[in-house]
């Protein structure tokens, strides 16, 4: 059996790990359709992070808008996909720096100021999106931010628990490394007679 404490060496996959599937919900979020759709049937309302589409309680076809015609589109988009990009570059650094045996724990901190910036982004942008689309985009019916933008919450979410542990993880250097000594307490005679 593996036991595993907050910071062994043998958990260090741990963190890239959540990288990726911070990754795969980032992904998620810049590909769905489903950033603000309509709450109850007729289904007249749906929007992603590029367009937004409406149609008539009757029609089966959706006639979409390009959110890029907006400036505040194309800041959200932007802001969002510079955050995503840097995160795939976070995680690529977390491989390698997790791969090499000797780690550098100065590396692993660079890390976790990077994702901060990833949070940063991810955060103006998913903020954005909301306050100007119901601002300049006309609702029709009941609306509710969804499922796709819910999964760019939990992706930022994820990215900055991992920046914090990023950036603590050097504080832990030895016991990663397995560098502690054990520990041996000793008594004498006189302290401890029920040892005689």
């Amino acid at each position: 059996m593996v036991v595993c404490g907050l910071a062994c060496w043998r958990c260090r996959w741990l963190l890239p790990l959540l990288l990726g599937l911070a990754i795969i919900m980032g992904i998620i979020a810049l590909a769905g359709r489903g950033w603000l759709e309509s709450e109850s049937e007729p289904y007249v309302q749906q929007a992603s992070l590029w367009e937004s589409c409406t149609r008539g309680e009757g029609d089966l076809n959706w006639n979409c808008e390009s959110l890029m015609d907006y400036g505040w589109g194309r800041a959200a988009a932007a802001t969002y996909l510079v955050g995503f990009v840097i995160l795939v570059i976070c995680f690529a650094l977390a491989v390698i720096a997790f791969s090499i045996e000797i780690l550098r724990f100065n590396f692993v901190r660079g890390i976790g100021g990077l994702l901060f910036v990833v949070a940063a982004f991810q955060i103006i942008g998913l903020v954005i999106y909301p306050v100007k689309f119901t601002e300049d985009i006309p609702l029709t019916g009941d609306n509710m931010f969804s499922w796709a933008y819910g999964f760019g919450w939990a992706s930022t979410v994820i990215v900055i628990g991992c920046a914090f542990f990023f950036c603590c993880l050097p504080n832990w250097e030895d016991e990663v490394l397995g560098n502690i000594k054990p520990t041996y307490y000793y008594s004498s005679p006189e302290r401890a007679p029920y040892l005689n």
